[in-house]
């Protein structure tokens, strides 16, 4: 399995997770479980993409912007995600917040997927495609447990 591969499959479970969130309702067990997955997810995924795969994309130069403008995004997300954190899950901003970091996760994972990969792809050779997949794995069963 590649990088890409492991990084694709992280990204479906996002898309998925995020789909199930936003249909949620008010201060529920649901909404509460589906929350906290999604932060983990996002939180173990972005940690663990930013050393196999933002970290080396930074040692060329080709790469080095796109690495920097990802892991901005990065933050991004995780100021939204602590802004579902102190608002109630009753309230009707929940919800506006909770499409709006859907969105920006959209966007993020699209422009990776479509931009990001093919780029990276261009100064990996294949036998470090396969090894950041190891690293990949390695820091997501890390961050996990």
């Amino acid at each position: 399995m590649t990088l890409f591969e492991a990084l694709r499959e992280s990204h479906d479970k996002q898309r998925t997770l995020l789909d199930l969130l936003v249909k949620t309702q008010g201060d529920s067990d649901g909404r509460d479980e589906l929350f906290k997955r999604v932060r983990a997810e996002l939180e173990h995924h972005a940690g663990a993409e930013e050393r196999a795969l933002y970290v080396p994309m930074m040692e060329h130069d080709m790469t080095q912007e796109k690495a920097r403008h990802s892991v901005a995004e990065h933050h991004e997300i995780d100021e939204l995600i602590e802004t579902l954190e102190e608002t109630d899950y009753s309230s009707p901003g929940w919800v506006a917040a909770a499409r709006q970091l859907q969105e920006l996760v959209t966007h993020h994972l699209d422009e990776e997927e479509q931009e990001v990969f093919q780029l990276a792809g261009r100064v990996f050779d294949d036998a470090t495609k396969q090894s950041l997949a190891e690293t990949y794995q390695e820091e997501m069963r890390r961050l996990a447990s």
